[in-house]
């Protein structure tokens, strides 16, 4: 499922650069490889709109790209991609077992992902968690 931008970030990379990581991280669970293309595909984005947006990641070392053009997160990129993955799992599968339609929630759960605090996604995980609301 493609990321949807939205919100504004606090772990200083911004919303779109998060959306991004966590596009390059899917993919590169379903892809042999990465490449710029396969991420406008995906997003539905133009090549040189993405083509801007590695370049600002690689300049924040959020990935490396190869001489053939295969792109891979670096553990900062990694890192971020994984949290925003994290919390847009949790939340849309929340939101859903709450009644959302799941389109809904995932669109949700996209705009939050970004803007919740490090406190408050945890204390929703710990009452997922706690009151097996996850499964």
């Amino acid at each position: 499922m493609p990321a949807i931008p939205c919100g504004v970030s606090i772990m200083n990379t911004n919303e779109s650069s998060e959306n991004y990581l966590e596009t390059i991280l899917i993919l590169s669970r379903r892809l042999p490889v990465v490449r710029s293309v396969d991420i406008a595909n995906e997003l539905g984005f133009k090549k040189p709109s993405v083509s801007i947006a590695m370049k600002n990641l690689r300049s924040r070392q959020h990935i490396t790209v190869t001489d053939a053009g295969f792109i891979y997160l670096t553990e900062s990129g990694r890192a971020i991609a994984e949290m925003i993955y994290e919390r847009h799992e949790l939340l849309s599968a929340w939101l859903a077992k709450l009644g959302v339609p799941p389109d809904t929630a995932a669109e949700d759960a996209c705009r939050i992902e970004h803007v919740i605090s490090p406190e408050s996604f945890a204390a929703i995980k710990r009452h997922v968690e706690a009151t097996g609301e996850n499964r």
